[in-house]
């Protein structure tokens, strides 16, 4: 049986074998920015569920854009060579391999989520790691008790984007076959973005157009030096979520931008922008008072926004957990691809069971055929009853 959710897309020189997506999750677990057994059984595990498309963690060009101590890098080829084996047996696996290339700015230099997340301090400097200066569009910290950024001059801005290009070009040396920027969740490229964390009177600045110039200067210095059949994301805020912050009407015509220069995928994200958890804020900047208010899909109209209003391809991701509920959102072409991250945390082999709960692999056809033979075991031994 055919659906949406298990049919290919091509983009550019690129097939994807379904529409899964694992978005990129960071593990805060590399040291000097290189992968290691973490980062392979993690990935692998994706890959023997057959997720189409799987992206590598957020992955510092420069060494002052890890979030963390311990986030992965790319500014060196030792680092490079620590993702290739990860990337070969995704590829054997059948599934694609994705990489997100990002600057954490003004976020950067932080502890790890589970150690509360806040910028790294004396506690951290006992055991080695030191706080380090970050850059950012203006002056202006995340919030209260952060690290005053650097305001980035022109110098700091072409060394920026040399590093995209160096980081993307390992990249795909090593296999990956997919990029993607990281422009969302307040993180470097999402500050120039928003008028909030933006302050800058030069060409960096001021209007939409200055703000996304940034980004632009990147796009257009990878496709020069990248080849025209790798395809290319780009992940936003859709909105900040904050009074006087981007809306979704601004991210139209980001998107508008960005597809018209060489982006093929916006991949449909939101908040994140000021310091507090990501997802605080209604649209209107009313807070949230549960996370119950999130709600399933909440982040899908504003993929489903930017594509019917530029008739381009868009990810949806954000709270989709149900296979029918994915199965929808594509059939009414409200996004091109479903990114998932939590839920596949939690359930790594969630697109093997969705085939099943959508009938599109009743005998298991799916699975790699060292679990195949046992998984078909099972379930002839579910169909007898219990006395």
């Amino acid at each position: 049986m055919s659906n949406k959710l298990f049919s290919s897309l091509k983009l550019r020189g690129v097939k994807l074998p379904n529409r899964i997506v694992l978005s990129p999750l960071c593990m805060y677990s590399a040291k000097d920015g290189i992968a290691n057994d973490w980062h392979f059984s993690h990935l692998s595990t994706f890959a023997r569920a057959k997720i189409g498309l799987i992206f590598a963690e957020a992955t510092a060009v420069q060494k002052n854009g890890r979030i963390t101590p311990f986030c992965l890098g790319l500014w060196n080829k030792k680092q490079a060579e620590s993702l290739r084996p990860i990337v070969k047996f995704i590829k054997e696996m059948g599934s694609v391999a994705g990489f997100q290339l990002a600057h954490a700015g003004r976020k950067a230099g932080t502890k790890e989520p589970w150690q509360g997340g806040g910028p790294l301090d004396d506690e951290d400097i006992k055991i080695g790691n030191k706080p380090w200066k970050t850059i950012a569009p203006s002056a202006i910290p995340l919030a209260p008790g952060w690290v005053i950024p650097k305001a980035m001059d022109k110098s700091d801005i072409k060394k920026l984007i040399n590093s995209y290009v160096f980081s993307a070009k390992l990249a795909l040396d090593v296999g990956f076959e997919v990029l993607e920027l990281h422009a969302a969740h307040g993180y470097l490229l999402h500050s120039f973005l928003s008028p909030l964390s933006n302050k800058r009177n030069d060409s960096y600045g001021g209007d939409l157009l200055g703000r996304t110039r940034l980004i632009v200067d990147i796009i257009e210095a990878l496709r020069n030096e990248i080849s025209k059949d790798v395809p290319l994301f780009c992940r936003i805020s859709a909105v900040d979520g904050i009074k006087n912050g981007l809306s979704l009407e601004d991210s139209v015509e980001i998107s508008k931008i960005l597809s018209q220069i060489g982006v093929d995928v916006i991949d449909c994200s939101s908040g994140g922008l000021m310091g507090r958890p990501r997802f605080v804020a209604h649209d209107n900047g009313e807070l949230m008072k549960t996370n119950i208010d999130r709600g399933l899909g909440f982040q899908v109209p504003y993929a489903h926004e930017i594509k019917k209003t530029l008739n381009i391809k868009t990810m949806a991701v954000g709270v989709i957990v149900d296979p029918h509920q994915a199965e929808e959102i594509l059939i009414n072409n409200k996004a091109d691809l479903i990114a998932m991250g939590r839920e596949l945390m939690y359930n790594p082999f969630w697109s093997l069971h969705a085939a099943k709960e959508l009938n599109v692999d009743p005998e298991f056809a799916l699975w790699p055929k060292q679990y195949r033979w046992a998984i078909n075991r099972r379930a002839e031994i579910k169909k007898l009853k219990i006395k």
